[in-house]
């Protein structure tokens, strides 16, 4: 997203001055990408002193910000190669080893090999969904996200975590049950099911009032009690998908997101 590059002048025949180009970095958008990666970190370092529910915060905050970098850099005309990079290499801490570490240590741990067994399916679903996104952005639907983005699958993991610990539960009288949520998160992550993306909402057009009016709702809502509200819209948001392709299925639409162009021989067959 976020590559810049600087100029200086070198001498030219016949008085043309010619300018090499210098590669540099965009500082911004960077600098989002930076402080969710930092929010990820936090949670792991949080969670191994015990910490969930600063974990959680953690890993929510990383999902704010890297929900902001890539709209910054488009806002400002600084994307990047390099900054592209940077987003995923971000993400993979933040929404994919973060989060499993935080459930391995609250609740797996006291499963064994079943523990880090689960841990590691999401870790590993998650590195897979990231690099699905990367080599797919050219023809996937930009309404949809093919499988669970991973932000909402740190989310459901996260927030669960933060819940729970909030209501005074230990992560020992919930192993299994955080064994299944982290399974389903991951393993969401990698199938087809399309999950609406949001990415047709446009930030820069004007809206009627009453729409400003139910986002301070939203926010205010929110503020009663942040654990279970976050909780609660991630849980449906990861249910949606499921509930989309069932509709689509029913109504004989195509229930893959991937361009239904056929141009490429490779996209044959994906369509269904």
């Amino acid at each position: 997203m976020h590559d810049g590059q600087e100029s200086e002048p070198i001498p030219a025949e016949e008085g043309v001055v010619v300018r090499k180009r210098r590669k540099g970095i965009y500082i911004l958008p960077n600098l989002f990408t930076l402080a969710a990666l930092f929010g990820g970190f936090y949670a792991i370092v949080m969670a191994m002193g015990g910490r969930f529910d600063l974990a959680g915060i953690g890993i929510f905050c990383a999902m704010v910000l890297d929900s902001l970098d890539g709209r910054v850099a488009r806002m400002t005309n600084t994307q990047s190669a390099f900054g592209e990079q940077m987003d995923s290499l971000s993400d993979m801490v933040s929404f994919g080893a973060a989060p499993a570490l935080v459930s391995y240590e609250w609740a797996l741990r006291g499963l064994g090999r079943w523990g880090w067994f689960a841990a590691f399916v999401y870790c590993a679903c998650a590195a897979l969904r990231l690099a699905r996104f990367n080599v797919n952005t050219g023809v996937v639907d930009k309404r949809y996200f093919q499988g669970l983005p991973s932000p909402a699958a740190a989310a459901l993991v996260a927030g669960f975590i933060w819940l729970m610990n909030d209501q005074g539960w230990k992560g020992a009288e919930l192993e299994w049950v955080t064994f299944g949520l982290t399974l389903y998160a991951g393993l969401t992550m990698v199938t087809n099911v399309p999950f609406y993306s949001f990415k047709d909402v446009r930030m820069k057009q004007s809206v009627p009032f009453v729409v400003i009016v139910l986002i301070a709702l939203a926010i205010a809502v929110i503020n009663i009690h942040p654990p279970i509200v976050l909780f609660a819209l991630f849980v449906v948001y990861g249910l949606s998908g499921y509930v989309l392709y069932a509709w689509r299925k029913a109504k004989g639409h195509p229930t893959s997101v991937i361009s239904t162009s056929t141009d490429e021989p490779d996209e044959r067959g994906l369509h269904r």
